[in-house]
């Protein structure tokens, strides 16, 4: 397989209803107009929310949020969805958007870790994760999906660096 080059860009106010057809397209879960208003109005959105261009088509896309862990004094960043379409994927697009997200959070020294929910029956994404970028296949989780079979996931998690909230 050849890896593609790519191209990132911010998802901004006028390119993110790319991101609603990206997200209809790879996922079983329709996300609703207050998910993407959120993804705009937090802190880094440019570099937690990010497009990948290939020749000018945009075909991926990676979305987090920053939380704040208060009585630690930590943050970890949350992977809402990482999508590439169909047509593109095993190109390492997917890869290189993973990438761009773990030097963000290596870079910021108050991130401990990285997180997301995996639906229990998909297996190429838990490979993804746990085989290419070393998470760690956490807990499982009932019922966390709605109106999706199976509802179940697991929570996958990689530590970004030691701290009082992962110790």
């Amino acid at each position: 397989m050849t890896r593609f080059d790519v191209e990132f860009g911010p998802i901004t106010i006028d390119n993110i209803e790319h991101l609603r057809r990206i997200n209809g397209a790879s996922f079983p879960i329709v996300y609703n107009q207050a998910y993407y208003k959120d993804l705009l109005d937090q802190d880094d959105a440019s570099q937690l929310n990010q497009f990948a261009y290939y020749k000018g088509q945009i075909v991926g896309a990676i979305c987090a949020v920053l939380q704040d862990i208060a009585a630690a004094g930590e943050q970890h960043v949350y992977i809402r969805t990482l999508a590439v379409l169909a047509a593109y994927r095993g190109r390492g697009i997917g890869s290189q958007l993973m990438e761009r997200l773990l030097h963000y959070c290596e870079q910021r020294s108050s991130v401990t870790e990285l997180s997301l929910h995996v639906q229990i029956s998909n297996d190429d994404a838990i490979d993804f994760y746990t085989e290419k970028f070393q998470f760690t296949k956490g807990e499982l989780v009932q019922n966390y999906y709605r109106r999706v079979d199976p509802p179940h996931c697991y929570r996958l998690y990689r530590i970004i660096r030691k701290g009082n909230s992962n110790a």
